[in-house]
């Protein structure tokens, strides 16, 4: 067995299988019949002497009116029919037949980080196999399913949990996360009702309004206090999250994708692999069981070497530009953007076809001779001539109507017969199932990087999917995500050192799965600082800050119409992978001065934001704080944001979670800050000049005294051991 995982046979043939993390442990009992149940799932246990005795523990009486036969309902993958009246986790049939299942363990192996369970139902002629992953430096278990149709007659399948998770009784509270575009996110909070409650999403992508993320904890967790469980689904399509009450209680918790009847057909021998899911707890509240979902991410990332190069401070085009290209002025831009300290620079959209607008040319991925008489290459030598990278925006997955590739092939749209070709942005989505379009897809994209040195791709998806009907008129969603996948692999093993940005009209596609093939995500293509406050404080729930697009943008904002002083919107990026939103010819030489000057900080403190432990405060009279503390302890960065005006007379003091109780921290606020118009007190004035040095128990305790923020404002403090 690997070093995380134990198995040992007990009296009755009853057999333990456990799993440990740093700070987690998985039990599992493995019954003469049936899947292995779940004993436990929670903090990490000591050694059991008796194990016998923990078999003894387990076993349930037989309640009155019940079955004469004990079937526990926390198994690994609760089935339809057999014993099962509660949430079901897989469902399948044969034209109405075969549609029990009862699964019988072969044998269940060490594999990588934890167990390989294979099973089968001989009855249903249906073969499973189960990954569990836990590694042993981690606290995030990872689970699959596959399931292998073993007749002769095709198989229906109805519903396949990735995977399920048993929760204890007293967690209640669940934090799920809502939105829209341009308000990705949000969190919100009530208790788990009596029964079952489950969150769908059907639009093809991840989605904006119900990624799939939860977390589940006891009555008023908070950020350091309270059991707290995450469970994420990895997976960039359609999914379900179910949370249902057993009759003990306890709860289970069951992450799946999502099909459309008819969706997954196996045929003879055929094999259905799902998505990881993945979970996760803490029982010191809800940051933790976010940095363990963060120490997960930062494993999955497809880094190429393995290691993580610094994230470039990057400028993107779009909003200073749109479609309006000019060579001589984005060669002039990208010269400004040098002297602020930009190290990769980003065309976006209107570089391709007769791209003026987004009514054409989605799939003509050839360079616009209107625009660049002389190619791309020129553009590209000049901004590689100023050291800087070059990324260049992509939509691959969709079409318009108006360009050459449709008109040559109106076939290759997702669409059902009879039914309208509803468009969404003017566009509509390629069929990446046919190994046609997908094998168009990827010569043109590989034509392109072939043919001119590019770095990185903002690689773009902007509409849900509708109708997704493939050439047999079947429902295409699942399908659809596959191929999406197989496309960006294939493209990556051609060119490894491109790095690829997932985004989807900014937060719409933002998980586990297509993390593993990408190095950046757009987290909402809402840049207006003060929106983004609460949009990144969701987006740090999942992913660390490295991962995290966050832009200063031009002002007035485009999305919302308000202005913020640029050292606003510098702080408010400045947790994330910092980039700039705007046309740099259009700033004043202070604005450039400043703007550089916050570049600079980001650069030396980037070091800490990029691979250190994220702590948030709660948000308290209208302000936030969301900090990142180095893996040593030795040093901080915090962003404190006053977001509304306050209610109280004097503001809360300012406490530093996460810092060494044991050490002496000296608190200051590096330049280029401007706080002379801010009202202090006596124990934060020094800070501006030499810093604070105070205990590190003080700092996280009693705090600081803030100065008066006023309302959309910011403050970026950092800490350092002394």
């Amino acid at each position: 067995m690997s070093d995380a995982s134990t198995s040992q046979t007990l009296e009755h043939g009853v057999r333990v299988h456990r799993l440990d993390g740093t700070d987690v442990t998985l039990l599992l009992l493995g019954h003469a019949d049936g899947l292995p149940e779940i004993a436990y799932w929670g903090p990490r246990l000591q050694a059991i002497p008796d194990l016998n005795a923990l078999a003894i523990a387990m076993s349930r009486p037989i309640a009155q009116a019940a079955l004469d036969k004990d079937y526990p309902g926390a198994t690994l993958l609760p089935a339809v029919g057999l014993g099962q009246f509660r949430a079901t986790a897989f469902a399948a049939h044969r034209q109405g037949q075969d549609w029990t299942a009862s699964f019988v363990v072969q044998e269940i192996t060490a594999c990588s980080d934890g167990l390989l369970i294979k099973a089968h139902d001989p009855v249903a002629r249906i073969g499973l196999e189960m990954e569990l992953s836990l590694p042993a430096t981690g606290d995030v278990l990872a689970s699959r399913v596959a399931i292998l149709n073993q007749a002769s007659e095709a198989l229906a399948v109805e519903r396949l949990a990735a995977g399920v998770f048993l929760l204890p009784a007293e967690v209640e509270e669940v934090m799920a996360f809502g939105g829209v575009w341009a308000r990705e996110f949000a969190a919100e909070r009530f208790t788990l009702p009596e029964g079952q409650w489950a969150t769908e999403n059907r639009r093809g992508r991840t989605s904006h309004d119900r990624p799939p993320l939860l977390f589940i904890g006891t009555q008023a967790f908070g950020e350091d206090h309270g059991l707290v469980h995450g469970i994420h689904l990895g997976w960039s399509g359609n999914h379900r999250i179910t949370v249902e009450v057993l009759e003990d209680g306890r709860r289970l918790a069951i992450a799946e994708p999502l099909f459309h009847p008819g969706e997954v057909i196996l045929g003879a021998n055929e094999r259905f692999v799902t998505s990881w899911a993945y979970a996760t707890l803490s029982s010191r509240g809800l940051g933790k069981a976010s940095r363990h979902f963060h120490a997960a991410a930062r494993r999955i990332a497809p880094w190429s070497g393995g290691a993580m190069p610094p994230r470039p401070v990057t400028l993107n085009t779009w909003e200073g530009n749109y479609f309006d290209h000019d060579v001589d002025s984005l060669r002039a831009q990208a010269t400004a953007a040098a002297r602020i300290g930009v190290e990769r620079f980003v065309l976006d959209d209107g570089w391709f076809g007769r791209r003026d607008d987004d009514t054409s040319s989605l799939g003509d991925w050839v360079v616009d001779r209107r625009k660049y008489p002389d190619g791309l290459t020129s553009l590209i030598e000049h901004i590689h001539g100023l050291g800087m990278e070059f990324g260049l925006w992509v939509e691959p997955e969709m079409v318009n109507p108006d360009s050459d590739l449709f008109r040559a092939h109106p076939n290759w749209a997702l669409r059902l017969q009879g039914r309208p070709l509803d468009t969404g942005r003017h566009q509509l989505v390629l069929d990446l199932t046919r190994p046609e379009v997908a094998d168009n897809l990827f010569e043109s994209l590989h034509r392109l990087l072939s043919d001119h040195r590019i770095d990185y791709l903002k690689w773009d998806m902007n509409r849900d999917l509708l109708a997704a009907g493939d050439a047999a008129g079947r429902p295409a969603y699942h399908r659809q995500v596959e191929a999406f996948y197989v496309l960006i692999d294939r493209l990556r093993a051609a060119h490894p050192g491109v790095e690829i940005e997932s985004c989807a009209s900014g937060g719409g596609r933002i998980d586990f799965g297509v993390l593993a093939r990408t190095h950046r995500f757009w987290a909402s293509d809402c840049t207006d600082a003060l929106e983004r406050v609460s949009i990144q404080r969701g987006f740090l729930r999942l992913m660390p800050p490295e991962l995290m697009g966050a832009h200063v943008s031009t002002q007035p904002n485009h999305q919302t119409g308000r202005s913020h002083g640029l050292d606003f919107r510098a702080a408010v990026a400045l947790l994330g992978h910092f980039g700039i939103e705007l046309n740099p010819l259009h700033l004043s030489e202070e604005e450039a001065a400043t703007l550089a000057s916050w570049v600079g900080l980001h650069k030396r403190l980037r070091p800490i934001l990029h691979a250190g432990q994220v702590v948030q405060a709660p948000v308290r009279d209208g302000r936030s704080m969301v900090g990142v503390v180095s893996q040593d302890g030795a040093a901080a960065v915090y962003v404190i944001v006053q977001e509304g005006v306050r209610r109280r007379r004097l503001s809360p003091p300012l406490t530093f979670p996460g810092l060494d109780p044991g050490r002496s921290y000296r608190i200051s606020a590096p330049a280029p800050q401007r706080l002379e118009g801010l009202r202090f007190g006596s124990a934060l004035a020094p800070m501006w000049t030499d810093g604070l040095v105070l205990p590190g128990a003080l700092h996280a305790g009693a705090g600081l005294v803030p100065p008066h923020l006023l309302p959309e404002s910011a403050l970026v403090l950092t800490a350092e051991a002394v």
